[in-house]
């Protein structure tokens, strides 16, 4: 068993990844600012959840602050770390730029400041289908081109990348970015399509559906992404350097041939329109939606579809969860959560 650090541990996809963690017997480590971008409840609850693990602490610190991780790592030093802590939002960014460029940016920095200080056995970041950006090919395959992102949101995620990979050459650390396709399930972030039409619905109030619902998006339930986090962190790259040409990175899938990297989307690989999902919540809520049908917005794109060959050829295959299931067991979490 290791000792994990994970930052953003009360956000969406770190509690479930933690929680997993723990059930496995794994220690963890956690780091939250607790920032107010949605319900501090929400996140206060996830974490109250996690704080039942003996094995878990969790620490309110903003990545942003320097020396902040030092006085995290005086518990002890984590094998593998973990960094989901993020400013999220594609339409935030176009209102508050300022707030991806601390967290993102400035707080991946901290990170991997601290991974050249303390050596972990293994680095994972996370990444963002969203870099594909303005790329039309189908699916979205780790080398394509991700040059032209649309939103800062975008431009900051992609950005850590290239960040942490610079760092995994200069210091040879092993590194895994892991790109998530439209995550959602249960404890769900509020300002997501999933969590929006189901309190609208409920509330008999329309949803705005944009580019007239002709849309696509590779829909990936939580349960079944940290699962594949938890297999990768246990699997850590290579370094190229050194080894034989026959056994360098397209066998070894990596992301360089200078540095230990990789690159790996986490997605179902199976497209859903939104107008599909919007049937699949009315189904599960038992009644139909006013829908609003409104222009794309800036910075969306119409369709995301993963190739996860990488991730499979990695870990593991896992049974990816079917669209119905998944929304049905969001809306009985929020059903219960909420009282309605």
């Amino acid at each position: 068993m290791a000792t994990v650090l994970v930052t953003g541990i009360a956000g969406f996809i770190g509690f479930h990844l933690s929680r997993l963690l723990l059930q496995q017997g794994h220690s963890v480590i956690g780091i939250d600012a607790f920032t107010p971008y949605y319900d501090v409840t929400l996140k206060r609850r996830r974490a109250a959840i996690l704080e039942e693990f003996a094995e878990c602490r969790i620490h309110e610190v903003a990545l942003e602050e320097a020396g902040a991780l030092d006085r995290v790592a005086a518990e002890g030093e984590p094998q593998i770390v973990i960094h989901l802590a993020a400013q999220p939002g594609v339409r935030y960014s176009l209102a508050h730029p300022r707030a991806y460029i601390e967290a993102n940016l400035v707080g991946t920095f901290n990170i991997l400041e601290f991974a050249r200080a303390r050596r972990p056995q293994h680095l994972l970041v996370a990444s963002t289908s969203s870099v594909y950006g303005a790329n039309t090919k189908l699916p979205f395959d780790e080398g394509d081109p991700t040059d032209h992102p649309l939103t800062l949101y975008a431009a900051t995620k992609k950005s850590c990348e290239v960040m942490a990979h610079s760092y995994s050459h200069l210091w040879g650390i092993p590194t895994t970015v892991f790109r998530f396709f439209t995550v959602y399930g249960p404890w769900g972030r509020p300002d997501m399509a999933l969590f929006i039409f189901t309190e609208r619905i409920l509330q008999g109030l329309p949803i705005d559906i944009h580019n007239h619902g002709n849309m696509q998006r590779d829909f990936t339930y939580v349960d079944d992404l940290v699962e594949a986090v938890a297999e990768l962190a246990h699997t850590a790259p290579p370094d190229p350097r050194g080894l034989e040409a026959a056994t360098r990175p397209r066998d070894l899938d990596l992301s360089s041939d200078v540095a230990p990297f990789r690159i790996v989307n986490i997605g179902r690989s199976s497209p859903v329109g939104v107008m599909e999902f919007v049937d699949a919540i009315e189904r599960c809520i038992g009644r139909p939606a006013a829908r609003n049908l409104i222009p794309m917005q800036p910075g969306e794109v119409e369709r995301t579809f993963a190739s996860t060959e990488r991730l499979h050829r990695i870990v593991p295959m896992r049974q990816s969860t079917p669209i119905e299931v998944g929304v049905r067991r969001f809306v009985d979490w929020y059903r219960c959560y909420y009282g309605v």
